[in-house]
């Protein structure tokens, strides 16, 4: 079914992993696509070559507010029905020996990239459009040493989701998260490289594996669809039931 047939969609950070997946899934449902990618051009074009129908590469450093800027003087006139907030970093943030340097970047991309996004794309955004938060379950629990700050960044995504539902709500703008648990893909693919960690990961999950980025794209398009219509200001649990 080309449920978005006519939709206009912006996806951060498009051009792997689950960012890669969402782009897909809603260009398969009939969305143009707006696909943003910051460093990896080759992959951002692949990506493009795989979505049927129309789709437009958009590079940007969402660290920069001038890279933002700019990136959106190219989009002038366009008009947005979704925008979903995908890109992010993680990676350890051990207490007592993160730098400085670490920390502004993840808090940077994760918290600082997705607010100016966000206010950016609001001229763009049609009254009764959809913003999608791709956060994790890791803003709701502890997920072990060295990765606190990512999961702070995260908590602060959902904290977004729910306050923006509340101010975009007079524009018919409704705003959700998805939260995954682990997922397989090219940003946790060095972490489950070890094969403890990753025996640890499918051993806490009820169905004995990690999950897919196909799977988040799944709710993201639910979202993104007018079965959602009632939906706003949720943070969506996708993660197999790790966290319950």
């Amino acid at each position: 079914m080309r449920l978005l047939e006519g939709q206009t969609a912006l996806v951060t950070g498009s051009s792997r992993g689950i960012g890669r997946a969402i782009a897909l899934k809603l260009g398969a449902a009939g969305a143009e696509l707006l696909l943003h990618y910051h460093r990896n051009e080759a992959a951002a074009q692949s990506v493009a070559k795989e979505i049927s129908g129309r789709s437009r590469l958009l590079k940007a450093d969402l660290r920069s507010a001038k890279s933002i800027a700019t990136m959106f003087e190219a989009l002038a006139g366009t008009r947005l029905h979704i925008l979903v907030n995908n890109a992010g970093i993680w990676g350890p943030t051990p207490l007592g020996s993160t730098s400085l340097e670490s920390l502004e970047a993840m808090i940077d991309t994760n918290i600082k990239g997705l607010f100016l996004m966000t206010q950016a794309s609001l001229p763009l955004l049609l009254d009764g459009a959809n913003i999608i938060n791709i956060s994790s379950v890791a803003g709701r629990v502890g997920i072990g040493a060295g990765r606190s700050v990512y999961g702070a960044t995260k908590a602060a995504v959902d904290s977004f989701t729910k306050s923006w539902a509340l101010e975009l709500a007079p524009r018919k703008i409704r705003v959700n998260a998805v939260a995954p648990g682990y997922v397989e893909s090219d940003m946790t693919s060095e972490y489950f490289s070890d094969p403890e960690v990753l025996q640890r990961a499918v051993e806490r999950s009820p169905f004995g594996r990690l999950g897919n980025a196909e799977e988040v794209a799944d709710v993201v398009l639910f979202l993104c669809s007018p079965a959602a219509r009632w939906i706003t200001g949720q943070s969506l649990n996708v993660s197999g039931g790790f966290v319950v």
